[in-house]
């Protein structure tokens, strides 16, 4: 249970840090609109890790 809390937590703070990353480089407060963009984007690249992260 541990190890799945583990890689969850992981991919939790991938995503995070593709919004930091977005909030960054955006002129302004990111719109909700860009927020499930990236979401979706980062997502997409998780599904795409082969292993537990996945």
């Amino acid at each position: 249970m541990q190890d799945h809390q583990d890689h969850a937590a992981l991919a939790e703070i991938e995503l995070c840090g593709e919004l930091m990353i977005a909030a960054s480089a955006a002129e302004g407060p990111l719109t909700l609109a860009r927020i499930d963009e990236v979401l979706r984007h980062a997502a997409a690249e998780l599904d795409d890790v082969p292993g537990p992260l996945r």
